[in-house]
């Protein structure tokens, strides 16, 4: 089970700094790496797989560097974002030129069970060049596959790929994440990334900003106040008596909608029931308002 770990890492490039004092683990299953355009997520990414050296600070694979280390690719693959592939070769042969690379015994089969892996045997005797976006994504995909890696790096693996093709990718993963690889990928399909990710790491303005799943990053802004929305017999009378309670940061009624806003949680679950069972007041829906990947994100970029 293989581990990557930044730590304390920084890269600059002349007096840009794209990431400042980054430390994080990386270790079996899924792992998304979310931040805006400009983050540093494509550093980080080049930086772990050995493409880039940190300007301070360690990169490392199970301890040992990534940076002038090429035994480290006998157990890594890499999906860039950018479209750098030979369009002049067809599907396989590109497959098979990254098999040869490694070194593998026998490059066709291996070819091939790769790009069967990513469903696009029908495609291969095509030139790259003729390929959609989404189909050069998966021929990407294959090439990082092809030796069988137990670390696999995708930078905005779904970019250009259609629903079919993203469900593909999402049931691929799956399956990896749940061998005991280790797979990192960034992506702003956030949708995705919430369905797919055990673990989220977030990155804003190239400066690590929270980890674990978006549930619990959620929890851990503490200054922020969690939003429901809530359907009641009587809106009113129960928003005048929630906004009595120090627990209650805002209330809101607009357009038939009762919005409150909570500082505690665990108070506020307490509170709703006795204060609408007190004022007479029945509860037909309570739901948080906050509670996606997109609104925790929003917020850290935010802030």
């Amino acid at each position: 089970m293989a581990t990557l770990r930044i730590e304390e890492c920084s890269r600059w490039f002349g007096n840009v700094v794209a990431v400042n004092d980054v430390s994080m683990s990386i270790g079996p299953g899924i792992t998304g790496l979310l931040g805006p355009n400009g983050a540093g997520k494509s550093t980080l990414i080049n930086m772990l797989a050995g493409f880039l050296p940190p300007s301070a600070g360690t990169v490392t694979l199970d301890g040992t560097a990534t940076w002038k280390n090429p035994e480290a690719y006998r157990v890594l693959g890499i999906v860039t974002e950018r479209e750098a592939t030979y369009d002049y070769l067809t599907g396989r042969q590109l497959v098979v030129a990254s098999a040869e690379l490694h070194g593998l015994d026998d490059p066709g089969a291996a070819a091939r069970r790769a790009l069967e892996t990513v469903a696009m045997q029908d495609a291969q005797d095509r030139k790259v060049g003729e390929y959609s976006k989404g189909m050069k994504q998966r021929v990407k995909m294959a090439s990082a596959l092809v030796h069988d890696p137990t670390v696999l790096l995708l930078d905005e693996p779904f970019n250009g790929m259609d629903p079919r093709q993203r469900l593909h990718l999402i049931e691929l993963l799956r399956r990896m994440g749940a061998e005991g690889r280790t797979v990192l990928f960034s992506s702003h399909i956030l949708e995705e990334v919430e369905q797919l990710a055990h673990q989220i790491e977030v990155v804003v303005a190239g400066r690590y900003a929270a980890s674990g799943d978006y549930r619990e990053i959620r929890r851990l802004m503490t200054d922020r106040p969690h939003q429901y929305t809530v359907v009641s017999s009587d809106d009113r009378v129960l928003a005048s008596a929630l906004v009595a309670d120090p627990s209650t940061a805002g209330v809101s009624l607009e357009d038939g909608v009762l919005r409150v806003q909570a500082r505690e949680f665990l108070r506020f679950a307490e509170l709703l029931p006795r204060v609408a069972r007190d004022a007479d007041v029945r509860l037909f829906e309570v739901s948080p308002a906050d509670e996606s990947l997109e609104s925790v994100f929003s917020y850290l970029v935010e802030n």
